[in-house]
């Protein structure tokens, strides 16, 4: 059944969520080799838990462009393969320690520090092996522009930087962030990956530069959406709710967008930008309403 016939999000997620985890399951190294451990550890890390939304974002641009289901569906294995590698990456103790991790010991309690930093590299290495395939398209150029954006996406100037920059700001005697240096620390964490998930589907579908550049706003307020809202739960969530554990960045004395704008201005602006984000898709019609459904998916989840 394809994403493009249901018209309801909670469906469409859960459906995403589970073609996802069956390719990834495929695609993931398997074995009793002298390197099963890593391959144990990748399997840990990457299946059985998450939302999976970063995929469906994946999913849902694909049909907008007619792509193939297969293309589509290894275009989507591979963000949730970075995005696992972060989070081992995120979890261990010279980033934010933590031992909790999708309700589950995170891969450096479950294993050991060494295996979870080789399954981190392993899982980074395994997504773009899996974009410069030729099953992920025909087309050399689109795997080229593919392996690119996901790259400086998930590079020194996305994902990597914005981690130091949240490093960087938790060192003591550091300035306090200001609401612009947050905006930027997050744009580039976890607003980079976001973006590429939800331009991926155009760039597969070799969509006109006006399509791909509405794709690319609304993925710019929704990221920014998504992350005040992640900064909310942490405040407002529990352990049985997120997975993992609440309260670190109150504990820490980490300046975010709670800190500095307080609850409740923190929950209107989510909810201004993914209003904002929505707007930005009028070009694509109503066959971009799962993504509207989407943004307020983003401002009322409670994980």
């Amino acid at each position: 059944m394809p994403l493009s016939s249901l018209r309801a999000f909670e469906p469409a997620l859960a459906h995403a969520a589970e073609a996802t985890e069956r390719t990834m399951d495929r695609l993931l190294p398997k074995g009793t080799e002298g390197e099963a451990r890593v391959f144990e550890a990748m399997r840990y890390s990457s299946l059985g838990g998450g939302k999976r939304l970063r995929a469906f974002f994946v999913l849902a641009g694909a049909t907008l462009f007619k792509v193939g289901v297969t293309p589509a569906l290894r275009t989507a294995s591979a963000i949730e393969f970075v995005h696992a590698y972060s989070l081992i990456h995120d979890d261990l103790p010279a980033m934010d320690d933590d031992d909790l991790r999708r309700g589950k010991p995170s891969c450096h309690k479950q294993f050991d520090e060494a295996t979870a930093i080789l399954a981190g590299d392993a899982l980074q290495a395994l997504a773009f092996e899996v974009l410069a395939h030729e099953e992920t398209h025909g087309d050399p150029a689109v795997r080229a522009a593919l392996v690119a954006e996901l790259a400086k996406a998930s590079g020194a100037h996305g994902m990597v930087g914005g981690q130091m920059l949240d490093l960087l700001a938790e060192e003591k005697g550091a300035e306090p962030l200001s609401i612009g240096a947050i905006t930027r620390l997050q744009r580039l964490k976890t607003g980079a990956l976001i973006s590429f998930s939800c331009t991926a589907g155009a760039v597969l579908g070799k969509a006109p530069e006006p399509m791909r550049a509405a794709l690319s706003a609304y993925a710019h307020d929704l990221g920014l959406a998504f992350q005040i809202v992640d900064d909310l739960l942490d405040v407002e969530g529990s352990a049985a709710e997120l997975g993992k554990t609440p309260g670190k960045d109150a504990a820490a004395g980490k300046a975010t967008f709670v800190s500095i704008l307080g609850l409740e201005r923190a929950r209107a602006q989510a909810a201004m930008l993914a209003d904002q984000a929505s707007a930005h898709l009028e070009p694509l019609g109503t066959a971009a309403d799962l993504l509207r459904q989407a943004a307020k998916f983003v401002v009322s989840r409670r994980a």
